[in-house]
């Protein structure tokens, strides 16, 4: 691997982390900046180093460093919230591998951006609906559970449209 992609690679495990820290409130779950960093990732480092990348920050956050929105710590498993940080690994790789499946046109930028998220969701929202009622043992209606992972749907969509603009405007850069 060149030193070049280990510093890509690095940057963006930061970049994810730092993204989890810049967040609008909201009251089941908070709307951050990761899935922008996570699907840059993919669309400037291509899958696997993309995937690599939110996975260094994933493990980082189950050693104990409090990257996560909520912490950290090996714990943090148990938390509704991990399965999107499963999915940011997942979405990452999805997302790269559209994208340099040939030429980043704008199409693909955004196709690949999108179709990243769909793990994300996927996944997250699996993942916090098993949470809260098999481990934690809620008694929420399950509906009240998927709407709230449902609420920052249009923000994400959002930022995937936004990624894939700001990838077709640094891909040229980082090639460079």
């Amino acid at each position: 691997m060149k030193i070049k992609n280990m510093i890509l690679i690095s940057m963006f495990a930061a970049l994810s982390a730092v993204g989890a820290f810049i967040k609008i409130p909201m009251p089941f779950c908070p709307i951050t900046l990761q899935i922008l960093f996570t699907t840059l990732a993919g669309v400037l480092l291509g899958g696997r180093d993309g995937a690599l990348s939110v996975g260094i920050y994933v493990l980082l956050g189950l050693a104990g460093v409090p990257v996560f929105t909520g912490g950290g710590g090996i714990s943090y498993i148990l938390h509704p919230t991990f399965g999107f940080l499963i999915g940011f690994i997942i979405g990452a790789y999805v997302t790269g591998k559209i994208c340099h499946s040939g030429e980043p046109t704008m199409k693909r930028l955004i196709l690949g951006s999108l179709a990243g998220y769909i793990p994300i969701f996927l996944i997250g929202t699996i993942y916090d609906v098993a949470i809260t009622f098999l481990y934690m043992k809620s008694d929420a209606a399950v509906f009240t559970v998927i709407f709230q992972c449902l609420l920052p749907l249009t923000w994400d969509v959002f930022l995937c449209i936004f990624t894939a603009f700001l990838g077709k405007r640094l891909i040229p850069v980082i090639k460079k």
